[in-house]
């Protein structure tokens, strides 16, 4: 295994919550000196037939504990399925049939190995300890929490203070999914931050079955392409696992500019050193965004297909981009740099496509700028020599660009 703050950095990356870090520290020195791996857990209500991204943060978390030869533990939640997860709803959650969680559980399995490894995960259903519980073991398992701690739940205490119902049954979902942890021994367990109660209450239940509680890790959700809302099917704003390697590569590209860090940060297999040091290349212009955002549409196109139909998938958004209302004929030009990059007003006018440095500045602060089609409100933005822009001002001056350096 590798060294304990090596792997506390791959372990904390993106993470919201830790509870506790002094406890995963010392969990952690036992499995190395052990040589024992730690039980990881994450669960999933196969409440729908197909993953997005935003389902695959955690996911990409537990492969990090995977590839630090952490046991993992995928758990679908069919028996919670049947409850329907309160968390974050207005309004009681109509619960799905048998029959859809089980077609929607085979989907998962087929989902999830595309970023795990199926020789090192162990695939877990709740309905086989929840189901052997007889209605005896059910109330026993209730009286641990009482109604006052339930309501500590925001989404609970706001539909009681609101007046708005909630049914028995909903009490029941952080109950079982904190009985998992117990049936599971799970050393640590991972979810979203809005998941943080239930993941606690696996923790209290753990201590009252005399096992150590587990660690617990929240990894935020996910924003989907519009960069507002929480990524979900529902919205229209996700990008499906599923879907086909250029509708994968298409949505990454549609994505903010600041929104790529963010999936950078959690999606990708770089590690931040190596997302920052791209940040900074961005920064000062000697890289551009697009071409930063077209490796990260590669990267999850690879992910969930093949490196070939990433490698497709670029190079037909990149024909689909440059044919887009783009004139027939199209100026070739130089411009010459003093050094390593040029600013773009300079190169604007040295182009001939303003008549002076300030014109540029101003076109350029009227949001009238693009380059390879990306509009350009920094007036001080440089380009860097050596490479060759597509740049258009306003709706009808295009120009081929070509930076000479010094």
């Amino acid at each position: 295994m590798k060294p304990l703050a090596e792997q506390m950095e791959i372990m904390t990356r993106g993470v919201v919550d830790l509870v506790s870090k002094e406890a995963l520290e010392e969990k952690l020195k036992r499995a190395i000196d052990s040589g024992k791996p730690l039980r990881v857990k994450a669960g999933f209500d196969p409440t729908a037939p197909d993953l997005h991204l935003g389902h695959t943060v955690l996911i990409q978390k537990m492969r990090q504990f995977q590839e630090l030869g952490h046991e993992v533990l995928f758990l679908i939640g069919d028996f919670t399925g049947l409850i329907g997860d309160p968390t974050g709803k207005s309004e009681t959650r109509k619960p799905l049939t048998a029959e859809q969680i089980a077609a929607n559980a085979e989907t998962y399995k087929q989902q999830v190995f595309k970023i795990l490894d199926p020789e090192r995960t162990t695939v877990m259903f709740n309905s086989t300890w929840m189901n052997a519980m007889t209605p005896a073991d059910m109330i026993k398992l209730a009286a641990r929490f009482t109604v006052a701690q339930m309501l500590e739940r925001d989404d609970f205490s706001k539909r009681y203070k609101e007046g708005r119902p909630i049914a028995i049954h909903e009490f029941l979902y952080p109950l079982v999914q904190g009985y998992d942890s117990v049936a599971m021994r799970a050393d640590v367990e991972l979810g979203g931050t809005d998941q943080l109660f239930n993941l606690l209450v696996g923790r209290e239940l753990q201590r009252d079955f005399g096992q150590e509680p587990q660690c617990v890790l929240t990894m935020p959700i996910l924003e989907g392409l519009d960069g507002v809302q929480k990524m979900s099917k529902s919205l229209n704003n996700y990008i499906g696992v599923l879907e086909p390697p250029r509708e994968i590569f298409g949505k990454v590209m549609s994505i903010s500019d600041d929104l790529m860090w963010r999936y950078y940060e959690l999606l990708s297999d770089l590690s931040l050193a190596q997302v920052a040091e791209l940040k900074q290349a961005v920064a000062s212009g000697a890289e551009h965004p697009m071409e930063v955002k077209k490796r990260l549409g590669a990267e999850m196109v690879a992910r969930f297909h093949d490196a070939e139909a990433a490698e497709a998938a670029r190079a037909e958004f990149e024909t689909m981009f440059k044919k887009k209302d783009l004139p027939d004929e199209i100026d070739e030009v130089e411009v010459q740099a003093e050094g390593a990059s040029l600013g773009l007003p300079a190169v604007l006018s040295g182009a001939g496509l303003v008549k002076s440095n300030s014109e540029g500045m101003r076109m350029i602060k009227q949001n009238a700028v693009s380059v390879e089609r990306e509009k350009v409100s920094d007036p001080k933005h440089e380009l860097a020599a050596g490479e060759r822009y597509l740049i258009q001002v306003g709706k009808r001056r295009f120009a081929y660009v070509t930076v000479k350096g010094a």
